[in-house]
């Protein structure tokens, strides 16, 4: 119990990081969207390489990656999920500096249908009653807001899907959370530091003290979460991380509207309600399957 507790606490830390972390990048107006993500990216892997060594994890992390470089697959899977944590990571940046933070939200709130649906399609798994209920409802919320703004919400079906095949793809490769972290930001690091050094506007590390600190400290608040996530998912079922996972869509959707006041219609509220709908039957029928396979194992 003290274990699951102990995870039910970092789980919902991490989450309340990532429903939070908007009102940071809000705190960088002056920097280009694709700079934060390049910054992200660099001081994300300082940030590993310093906590690999304080927790004194290097003998391990150098083993971690001859093995990753060793096997083709493996390392195949991280460069395709260090892609896709990038461009997860720009959309998310982009869509708030824009003042979408309703937006962001909404990807996030699409993330766990969007697994299910990649679980039925790609892992061949099936899809229960409640499932398809599930999904049908959320795509009813989905085509009702494309109705109400003329456009499909790309952003937030970006930011779910990419999310969805990276989860998909750190499921399938067998690596500590740290060292997965830590090579994913080192496959992106050159392309960042090169855009940084030679084509940025502002030039490297080239703004205020503030915003220079700012930008060191978006590597800290992108790695923090993640290992927070990853130690959580360990002690507690799915279950229960399911039902932790919508702090973070939930607290950006509370700043979108009381921080920074977006508009949010009644047509816009319906559409959410179905996507809320669907979460709460997917949730549903989650619990009911883990209580039954539990009164079967008794």
């Amino acid at each position: 119990m003290n274990e699951q507790k102990k995870g039910v606490l970092l789980g919902f830390i991490a989450y309340v990081f990532w429903g939070i972390i908007p009102i940071y990048w809000k705190l960088l107006p002056t920097v280009d969207s694709l700079d934060i993500l390049c910054y992200r990216i660099v001081w994300s892997f300082l940030f590993m390489i310093v906590y690999i060594m304080v927790t004194k994890r290097w003998a391990l992390f150098l083993a971690e990656v001859k093995t990753v470089l060793k096997d083709k697959k493996k390392l195949f899977a991280i460069i395709c999920a260090a892609i896709l944590i990038s461009i997860n990571w720009f959309t998310f940046i982009y869509t708030v500096s824009q003042g979408h933070v309703t937006q962001a939200s909404l990807g996030y709130y699409m993330n766990p249908l969007v697994n299910v649906l990649l679980a039925m399609l790609i892992l061949k798994e099936k899809l229960s009653r409640s499932g398809m209920i599930a999904c049908a409802l959320a795509l009813a919320g989905v085509v009702l807001l494309t109705i109400q703004t003329g456009e499909i919400p790309l952003a937030p079906l970006v930011m779910a899907v990419t999310f969805s095949f990276y989860g998909l793809i750190k499921k399938g490769v067998t690596v500590s959370s740290y060292t997965g972290l830590t090579i994913e930001t080192f496959v992106i690091l050159p392309v960042a530091l090169i855009y940084l050094v030679f084509f940025s506007r502002q030039g490297f590390m080239n703004y205020e003290a503030s915003t220079n600190l700012l930008l060191m400290g978006a590597g800290v608040v992108t790695a923090i979460p993640l290992l927070l996530f990853a130690q959580a998912a360990k002690r507690i079922s799915y279950i229960i991380l399911g039902f932790i996972q919508y702090v973070g869509p939930t607290l950006m959707l509370i700043s979108a509207l009381f921080l920074y006041h977006e508009p949010y219609s009644a047509d816009q509220f319906i559409a959410f309600g179905f996507i809320w709908a669907g979460i709460a039957v997917f949730t549903y029928g989650n619990i009911y399957t883990y209580r039954k396979e539990k009164r079967f194992a008794k």
